[in-house]
Protein backbone atom coordinates (compact mmCIF):
# COMPACT_ATOMS: atom_id res chain seq x y z
CA UNK A 1 0.00 0.00 0.00
CA UNK A 2 1.30 3.55 -0.85
CA UNK A 3 1.60 5.82 1.68
CA UNK A 4 -0.73 8.81 2.33
CA UNK A 5 0.75 12.34 1.06
CA UNK A 6 0.42 15.73 3.10
CA UNK A 7 1.86 18.92 1.52
CA UNK A 8 2.12 22.21 3.80
CA UNK A 9 2.28 25.17 2.69
CA UNK A 10 4.03 27.34 5.15
CA UNK A 11 4.12 30.86 4.75
CA UNK A 12 4.88 32.16 8.84
CA UNK A 13 7.64 33.23 10.21
CA UNK A 14 5.68 33.12 14.04
CA UNK A 15 7.66 30.93 16.35
CA UNK A 16 4.56 29.78 17.61
CA UNK A 17 2.77 28.39 14.06
CA UNK A 18 6.61 26.94 13.15
CA UNK A 19 6.25 24.82 16.24
CA UNK A 20 3.19 24.14 15.33
CA UNK A 21 4.16 22.79 11.79
CA UNK A 22 6.74 20.67 13.69
CA UNK A 23 4.71 18.98 15.93
CA UNK A 24 2.60 18.36 12.80
CA UNK A 25 4.76 17.35 10.43
CA UNK A 26 6.12 14.38 13.66
CA UNK A 27 2.63 13.17 13.96
CA UNK A 28 2.69 12.88 9.98
CA UNK A 29 5.96 11.09 10.16
CA UNK A 30 4.59 8.89 13.06
CA UNK A 31 1.75 7.93 10.26
CA UNK A 32 4.06 7.03 7.77
CA UNK A 33 2.96 9.75 5.38
CA UNK A 34 5.02 11.14 2.79
CA UNK A 35 5.23 15.03 2.91
CA UNK A 36 6.12 17.94 0.53
CA UNK A 37 6.68 21.16 2.71
CA UNK A 38 6.73 24.52 0.66
CA UNK A 39 8.20 27.23 2.03
CA UNK A 40 6.47 30.81 1.12
CA UNK A 41 6.72 34.28 1.51
CA UNK A 42 7.89 35.38 5.42
CA UNK A 43 8.30 31.40 5.92
CA UNK A 44 11.19 31.53 3.39
CA UNK A 45 13.28 33.98 5.11
CA UNK A 46 13.44 32.06 8.98
CA UNK A 47 14.64 29.57 6.07
CA UNK A 48 17.80 31.49 5.09
CA UNK A 49 20.78 30.39 7.00
CA UNK A 50 21.65 33.26 8.62
CA UNK A 51 18.27 34.08 10.15
CA UNK A 52 17.25 30.32 11.27
CA UNK A 53 18.68 30.50 14.72
CA UNK A 54 17.46 34.35 15.54
CA UNK A 55 14.78 33.04 18.17
CA UNK A 56 14.56 36.62 19.57
CA UNK A 57 13.55 38.19 16.44
CA UNK A 58 10.44 35.76 15.70
CA UNK A 59 7.15 36.77 16.78
CA UNK A 60 4.45 35.24 18.35
CA UNK A 61 0.91 35.43 16.18
CA UNK A 62 -1.83 35.70 18.21
CA UNK A 63 0.03 37.88 20.80
CA UNK A 64 3.32 38.84 20.98
CA UNK A 65 2.91 39.88 24.58
CA UNK A 66 3.05 36.37 25.43
CA UNK A 67 6.51 35.55 23.77
CA UNK A 68 8.85 35.46 26.62
CA UNK A 69 5.58 32.69 28.55
CA UNK A 70 5.70 30.65 25.36
CA UNK A 71 9.64 30.34 24.80
CA UNK A 72 9.53 29.62 29.19
CA UNK A 73 7.04 26.99 28.51
CA UNK A 74 8.57 25.06 25.56
CA UNK A 75 11.72 24.64 27.89
CA UNK A 76 10.28 23.94 30.94
CA UNK A 77 8.16 20.88 28.82
CA UNK A 78 11.41 20.27 26.79
CA UNK A 79 9.58 20.67 23.15
CA UNK A 80 12.18 20.73 20.33
CA UNK A 81 12.78 24.11 18.56
CA UNK A 82 11.36 24.25 15.11
CA UNK A 83 14.34 23.21 13.08
CA UNK A 84 15.05 20.42 14.98
CA UNK A 85 11.39 18.61 14.67
CA UNK A 86 12.05 19.47 10.88
CA UNK A 87 15.36 17.91 10.33
CA UNK A 88 14.37 14.49 11.96
CA UNK A 89 11.16 14.20 10.44
CA UNK A 90 13.46 14.38 6.80
CA UNK A 91 15.82 12.05 8.42
CA UNK A 92 13.31 9.66 9.45
CA UNK A 93 10.79 9.51 6.43
CA UNK A 94 9.88 10.92 3.17
CA UNK A 95 9.83 14.75 3.41
CA UNK A 96 10.80 17.47 1.12
CA UNK A 97 11.49 20.78 1.77
CA UNK A 98 10.78 23.17 -0.78
CA UNK A 99 12.09 26.92 -1.06
CA UNK A 100 9.49 29.33 -3.07
CA UNK A 101 11.58 31.12 -5.43
CA UNK A 102 9.89 34.12 -5.88
CA UNK A 103 10.30 34.05 -1.82
CA UNK A 104 13.78 33.36 -1.71
CA UNK A 105 14.63 36.13 -4.14
CA UNK A 106 12.85 38.50 -1.94
CA UNK A 107 14.74 38.23 1.45
CA UNK A 108 18.36 37.94 -0.85
CA UNK A 109 18.00 33.89 -1.53
CA UNK A 110 18.55 32.96 -4.83
CA UNK A 111 20.57 29.82 -3.99
CA UNK A 112 20.33 26.42 -2.42
CA UNK A 113 22.87 27.27 0.03
CA UNK A 114 21.47 30.81 1.21
CA UNK A 115 18.93 28.47 3.31
CA UNK A 116 18.85 25.95 6.09
CA UNK A 117 21.05 22.36 5.30
CA UNK A 118 17.47 20.22 5.31
CA UNK A 119 16.09 22.52 2.62
CA UNK A 120 15.61 20.14 -0.91
CA UNK A 121 15.14 22.41 -3.84
CA UNK A 122 13.87 25.98 -4.98
CA UNK A 123 10.83 26.05 -6.90
CA UNK A 124 8.05 27.39 -8.65
CA UNK A 125 4.97 27.94 -7.78
CA UNK A 126 3.15 24.97 -9.97
CA UNK A 127 4.87 22.14 -8.27
CA UNK A 128 3.66 23.33 -4.85
CA UNK A 129 0.21 23.56 -6.83
CA UNK A 130 0.83 20.26 -8.30
CA UNK A 131 1.85 18.83 -4.80
CA UNK A 132 -1.15 20.09 -3.27
CA UNK A 133 -3.63 19.04 -6.00
CA UNK A 134 -2.42 15.33 -5.21
CA UNK A 135 -2.36 15.27 -1.69
CA UNK A 136 -4.69 13.66 0.88
CA UNK A 137 -4.18 16.20 3.53
CA UNK A 138 -2.79 19.65 2.33
CA UNK A 139 -2.73 22.20 5.31
CA UNK A 140 -1.52 25.87 5.06
CA UNK A 141 0.04 27.22 7.97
Amino acid sequence: MENKKMCMALFTSSLDKLTAAGVILSGAVADDMDVDVFILLQAARIFKKENADKKDELAVAENPDFKSEFLESLKRLNVKEWQQFFREAKELANVKFHICGLAGKLWGGEKLEDFVDFADDICGISEYITSAQEADIHLFI
